[in-house]
């Protein structure tokens, strides 16, 4: 007797994702074509960098409401954590010049709205996720050194900190954790998030990917990674005023090193 069965259409797989070996020179190049794209598209990156900025100042102005101000140190350092998903717009910028398409705040917002659709929504909850265990990360360390202490002001905090052994041990094991945080982040987004936007990959092949895009080249883009570190501490100095052009150069910066890392589709398959 003959089958019945209909044959099954597969779904074809996604070209392969190939990764190229750059060096600090592609770094320092992605970074001079960051600060262009910000001078050619200056607009769209103090909006955007704006967004994050009054983020930073309204859990300032919430943490002095509650009477907790202190707790802006551990949140203004995990901040920038969760800067590359808020720079997905930066990404579309940079794209969209490097094409040579017109800019439009209607076209740029919609293909972020847009992105809830697709992967790049799945990867906010990892990032929002990582953020989070950093925060539970220093509330435990606080209750395990300092006894779930209170502290009225950030000085008091900074003085029992720098200037206690139980405050020196919670700066040293929660900098060593947090540092761990940091790179697990770097690694699973700094490639990932701008790789999810320009193509249809799903987010597991994506923070692989990225992941890859960091071990085989360990020394640029972790260079990389801690220039946006310290640029982004600069930025926060200032009443978070600083991310206001800080934020959108990383952004593009950030783009223009994925296109020098991923190989174009042409020469990955």
């Amino acid at each position: 007797m003959e089958s019945s069965e209909q044959a099954v259409p597969l779904v074809p797989r996604p070209p392969a994702v190939k990764i190229n070996a750059i060096s600090f020179s592609d770094v320092w190049d992605a970074l001079a074509a960051g600060w262009r794209d910000f001078t050619r598209a200056t607009l769209f990156g103090l909006f955007f960098g704006g967004i994050y900025a009054a983020g930073g100042i309204a859990i300032w102005l919430l943490l002095m409401v509650y009477h907790e101000p202190w707790w802006i140190i551990p949140i203004a350092v995990g901040f920038p954590l969760i800067g590359p998903f808020v720079a997905v717009g930066l990404y579309e910028t940079s794209r969209r010049l490097g094409l040579g398409e017109p800019l439009r705040f209607s076209e740029i917002l919609t293909v972020i709205v847009e992105q809830r659709k697709r992967q790049v929504g799945w990867m906010a909850f990892v990032v929002l996720f990582i953020f989070w265990m950093w925060l539970y990360e220093v509330r435990m360390l606080l209750a395990i050194f300092l006894g779930f202490k209170s502290f009225s002001t950030i000085e008091a905090f900074l003085q029992v900190v720098t200037g206690t052994p139980e405050g020196l041990g919670f700066l040293i094991v929660g900098t060593g954790v947090g540092a761990f945080i940091a790179f697990v982040l770097f690694c699973s987004t700094v490639i990932a998030i701008p790789l999810l936007l320009d193509r249809e990959i799903d987010l597991i092949s994506a923070i692989i990917a990225s992941f890859k895009a960091v071990l085989q080249n360990p020394g640029p883009m972790i260079g990389f990674g801690l220039i946006v570190v310290a640029l982004s501490f600069v930025a926060l100095a200032p009443f978070f005023l600083g991310l206001l052009v800080v934020l959108p150069v990383l952004g593009h910066a950030t783009w223009h090193l994925y296109i020098r890392v991923i190989a174009p589709l042409s020469a990955a398959g």
